[in-house]
């Protein structure tokens, strides 16, 4: 049995599409967006919840196991990435493409979701994600023909 198949028969179709979205950014923290809040699961969770000092919590069971979870509101979201970015740390954002509510009347198990953006410090570009104190240097490269 292939390791996504046996993903899928033992856990929540929310935890399945978690998972094939972590395996399409390996190396980034993957900030879901579950309703009013961005949370972070398995290693995510505990990185996260050490690097920005808060709470570490549990989400459900997975493989008979509880699924560590940490998460931050998604409205004041930017002070919490900025704090991993900080450290080194890269995050891809993901967002939910449908609304909650239409997903349900149309049957489907759980919201799509999908990665909108990945955020390292090479790609910060909002003013309160940058030290104002600091330079922020940028480089490109072009490539002929392109």
């Amino acid at each position: 049995m292939s390791d996504a198949t046996e993903k899928e028969q033992k856990t929540t179709p929310m935890l399945v599409q978690y998972f094939e979205l972590k395996d399409k950014y390996p190396g980034y923290l993957l900030f879901y967006r579950l309703g009013d809040f961005y949370e972070l699961f398995f290693d995510d969770a505990h990185t996260a919840s050490k690097a920005l000092d808060i709470t570490l919590t549990r989400r459900g069971q997975y493989k008979g196991q509880d699924v560590p979870m940490c998460g931050v509101p998604f409205h004041a979201y930017e002070s919490y990435l900025a704090k991993l970015v900080q450290k080194g740390y890269k995050v891809a954002i993901c967002e939910q493409m449908e609304d909650p509510k239409e997903s349900k009347k149309n049957g489907n198990k759980t919201v799509l979701r999908d990665v909108v953006r990945l955020v390292t410090a090479g790609t910060l570009t909002e003013d309160v994600l940058l030290d104002a104190k600091k330079h922020n240097y940028l480089s490109v490269c072009v490539l002929e023909g392109a």
